[in-house]
């Protein structure tokens, strides 16, 4: 029992501290661990706990990139801070490459997935920054690249 208050007690510090969006690097994280007293974490635990709770790397507001819990999941809207992840839109007469910052790629997949096939977007593949779109058979691919760039309000 007291080996689970103490799991329980270091997830809740462990969350808090990704909640406050400041710590750029794991060891960060360890630091700041350690100095509320878990003497025994290290860089190895503290990844593992990043991918266990499915941490990501993201912008936080002072455009600092630094680990973060995603919310809850839902499909994600263009009034979310999710546009500023967008890095880059290119494409060639068949694909759609969207370059992200690191970790945000699969969120803006889904906000892609969400648009659809309506609008020109047969799917979508996510990687860690990178995410491919297929556009539709009958698809202009310049006019779905303008649409996409429009729903990022990027000019890139």
């Amino acid at each position: 029992m007291v080996t689970s208050k103490k799991t329980n007690s270091l997830t809740n510090a462990f969350k808090e501290l990704l909640a406050q969006e400041c710590f750029a690097s794991q060891i960060e994280i360890v630091n700041a661990l350690q100095e509320q007293g878990f003497s025994n974490i290290n860089q190895s635990k503290v990844s593992r706990m990043l991918t266990k709770f499915g941490a990501i790397r993201t912008r936080n507001t002072r455009n600092e990139i630094v680990y973060c819990l995603p919310s809850k999941l839902k499909v994600p809207d263009t009034k979310s801070p999710l546009k500023n992840l967008v890095l880059d839109i290119d494409h060639n007469q068949y694909l759609i490459v969207v370059k992200t910052v690191p970790g945000a790629a699969q969120l803006i997949a889904l906000l892609l997935d969400s648009v659809g096939k309506a609008d020109g977007i047969l799917g979508t593949i996510a990687g860690d920054d990178t995410i491919f779109i297929t556009p539709t058979l009958d698809t202009d691919i310049n006019v779905l690249v303008t649409t996409i760039e429009e729903l990022f309000k990027t000019s890139l």
